[in-house]
């Protein structure tokens, strides 16, 4: 029987792709772009111009689909936790399947790769891996996260002991 209790993240973190509209809101954006053409629609028909219809239905259609594209892709994410052994990053695509990988944190390093006219990537390197993580955020946000995973980094890899018996002034 194992009674080894996990080892704690040092840092984790949930990256989710940003969506302006909630699920609420997509439905209602979804439900007013259907009223609308209805009423171009049947406004169209009473002038004689009934074809607009047949154009209209699969216009709306379309869109109606995108934004549920839109909401299925917002369901994915992936979580990096690091501890004092490894680096695992799990990810969940849209459909719920999951993949995962596991990075030992002795050899890791966060590098940002500039890319002309792109945005950066945001790899972990080690000997003789690269993995590129958070490749749905922006510049900014993959920055940050760097800024914050190599601080992380560095303070596990050089941690802080206070003994209080060499304190100055303890005699």
């Amino acid at each position: 029987m194992d009674t080894q209790a996990p080892i704690p993240p040092v840092f984790e973190a949930v990256i989710r792709p940003y969506r302006s509209l909630s699920p609420r809101g997509v439905r209602t954006l979804a439900a007013v772009i259907v009223a609308l053409s209805a009423l171009i629609g049947l406004r169209a028909c009473l002038m004689g111009a009934w074809p607009v219809i047949g154009f209209s239905i699969p216009e709306v259609a379309l869109i109606v689909f995108l934004l549920r594209l839109n909401m299925a892709r917002a369901r994915a994410r992936e979580t990096i936790r690091l501890s004092a052994e490894a680096l695992s990053v799990e990810r969940i695509d849209r459909h719920g399947r999951r993949t995962g990988s596991t990075l030992p944190a002795a050899w890791l390093t966060i590098v940002v790769e500039e890319r002309p006219g792109r945005i950066p990537a945001l790899l972990l390197t080690t000997r003789h891996l690269r993995e590129e993580i958070a490749a749905f955020l922006g510049e900014y946000e993959k920055r940050d996260l760097a800024s914050a995973l190599q601080a992380a980094l560095r303070a596990m890899r050089s941690p802080v002991f206070d003994n209080p018996q060499l304190r100055e002034g303890s005699a």
